[in-house]
This record gives structure tokens, sequence and C-alpha cells, in this order.
């Protein structure tokens, strides 16, 4: 895809190092049982490879458009994918289910985005004694896999710490408190992009004080209630920023209703209908955005090459953009803020 060479942050020829491992591993295989290859984009059958996607949350947009990835990429490689996820991101019971449902069934591969640093590790533990291959992306684990893919969030952060910075001082407003309206405690990639949103913003705005933070529980309308309280409390209130999809749409919500998006900068995380739409009216300045396709495509690809022997990269970073009024129509931007997206299924 072009704009993979624009926003990557992993060298582009590394990246088609791995498609072109995976199309001679899936065309191995599928000759190597005596029959013509066949598949999807011509590079031949998986041969019965069996692979599961399990994503944090099938309420989110975001993780429906890794669905459309790992699902695009089963359909070019001949790779048999089924995707899974909980209805809440706050659900880690579930998902450490539906992992113990993928080990039952006798998969290949697992791409895996786990709602917790640690809670699944025992689960993770026992799909890759079973034999089962582990990818993890978008939030890393604390015990061994096969590999990682997602964004590096402390840096992701600081971009969005930056861009903040940025608006706060064209605004002449460099001295007093912001918010931190993030989704869920203890989530390993939020807590990097809350570490990187703060060191961005030191950087040049040593004097705006990001302390506050509110956890919305990846629920809309709390995060919106919780930053109008924020405004009602402090009417001086810099800018809030909010660490995923959710908080954004609420912060947007907040912003709007009090009539402040001329005075309060709102930067968030990520992309989706309603965050788009925030991002042209003005209640968001700035989304800071990643690449859910990817996850899904690459992730099932890493699975294939683990499955079949193969050593894919341990650490594939896809970067972030930034986008704004300013490049939001912008191809390559676009093609981010309005990725293709499915539903999961089983």
């Amino acid at each position: 895809m072009a704009r993979s060479r624009t926003v990557f942050s992993l060298s582009f020829v590394a990246v088609i190092a791995l498609v072109a491992l995976v199309a001679g591993v899936v065309t191995g295989r599928a000759t190597g049982s005596g029959g013509p290859a066949r598949g999807g984009g011509g590079v031949g059958n998986a041969a019965g490879t069996r692979i599961d996607v399990i994503i944090k949350a099938s309420d989110s947009s975001f993780w429906q458009v890794m669905v459309a990835g790992a699902n695009n990429a089963a359909a070019d490689f001949g790779i048999e994918v089924s995707t899974f996820g909980p209805t809440s991101e706050t659900n880690i019971d579930e998902q450490v289910q539906l992992v113990e449902n993928s080990v039952s069934r006798g998969v290949d591969g697992l791409v895996l985005a786990a709602n917790s640093s640690s809670a699944l590790n025992s689960a993770i533990d026992r799909a890759r004694q079973a034999g089962v291959k582990v990818i993890t992306v978008d939030s890393r684990v604390t015990t061994a896999t096969e590999g990682f893919i997602g964004t590096d969030n402390v840096k992701a952060g600081a971009q969005a710490g930056r861009r903040m910075c940025e608006l706060l001082t064209a605004a002449n407003r460099t001295t007093g408190a912001i918010l931190i309206e993030s989704s869920v405690a203890g989530i390993q990639s939020l807590t990097d992009r809350d570490a990187g949103f703060r060191q961005g913003l030191a950087e040049k705005c040593p004097r705006v004080d990001a302390t506050q933070q509110r956890y919305n529980n990846n629920d809309i309308n709390t995060a919106a209630a919780q930053v109008n309280d924020a405004l009602t409390a402090n009417r001086e209130l810099l800018g809030v920023f909010a660490d995923n999809n959710t908080s954004g749409v609420g912060a947007a919500r907040a912003v709007k209703d009090n009539a402040a998006a001329d005075r309060v900068p709102v930067v968030a995380f990520d992309s989706d209908p309603q965050e788009n739409a925030a991002l042209a009216d003005g209640s968001i300045d700035a989304l800071v955005v990643q690449n859910p396709y990817f996850f899904g495509y690459q992730g099932v690809l890493a699975a294939a090459m683990a499955a079949a022997g193969r050593i894919p990269p341990a650490d594939i970073d896809p970067g972030a953009v930034v986008a704004d009024q300013r490049n939001r129509t912008e191809p390559a931007v676009r093609a981010l803020l309005e990725p293709p997206a499915e539903e999961t299924g089983g």
C-alpha cells in the first residue's frame, strides 16, 4: 500500500521482506503437498494454516479496522483466519477464555491484542506450550511470545504532547493545568502514551501541569461527564489530552457542549467516525493516528511465518501520524483516518 511508505517508522524494505518470507512460506507449504498452489492473490494456499485473531473489543471501530486487515491478509495469502473479541476492553476474563478456546481448537497461530499486560500471561503460556505461535499487537505482555507489532506509545504520546504545547503557545496560554482523560488504568499502552505525552509537553511547556487525570472505564458518557466536570471546576483549564478514541469522543462532546472549542484544545489518540467529525468541526484539534489495519494484516503474516517454523521480526513499529485541519485531507493521512473496517465473526 502506498501509504506504508509515508507513515511507517519500520523501513519499507523490512516490511517487504516479511511479506516475501510469508509468500515463500505459504507457497512452499502449498506445493509441498504435491498439489497446485491455490489461494488469494495467486500467492498460494497456506495448506491448512489456521490463525485466530483476538481483538480488544468488538464494540470499537478501531478494532474492526484491525479485523479488516487480518481478513485481507487471509484472502491475499490463503490463510484460514477466524476473528474474535470480547464486548469491551474491560472484559479481560472473556478475552482469557477466547485464548483458551483457540488452544482447544488446535489453531496454528494466534494474533492477540491483549487487554492486560499480565492477566493473559498464563493463557499465553499454555497456548505456546500447546504449540500455538503467539504474536501480540498494540499492547505488550510480560511473558514470552513469538513477536510484537505495535506503536511505540511513549514516542507517539510525546508527539501528542509536543502538539499540545504548540497549540497552547500559539494561544499564549502556557501556565496552568490540563486534563489527561484516560480509558482504563493499568493498560501498558495507555500508561506509555500518558508518560510520553507528559514528556513531550514538558520539553517546551514546563509550566503546564499535566498531573490531573481521570479514568472513564472506556465509556464515552463517563468521559464526557469527567471532562465537563473539569471544565466547570476550572474555567481556566488549558486543554485536554484523550489517550484513546473513546476518551477523545467524550472530550470532544464536553468541549462542544461547553462552547469551549475555541479556548480549550483537545489532542486525542486514534480515529473513528465520531473523532473524525470532531476533528473536522474543531472540537478536536489533533489526532495521533495509528494503523490498526497494519496490526491485523502484518500480525497474520507474522503468525503464519512462526507456524511454518520461520522466525518473524521480534518487534515492528508502524509509527503514528499527527492529523489536524492542515493535513487531514491529504491522501496518506486520509487513508489512516478512514481505513476499511468490518465486524468481527467467529
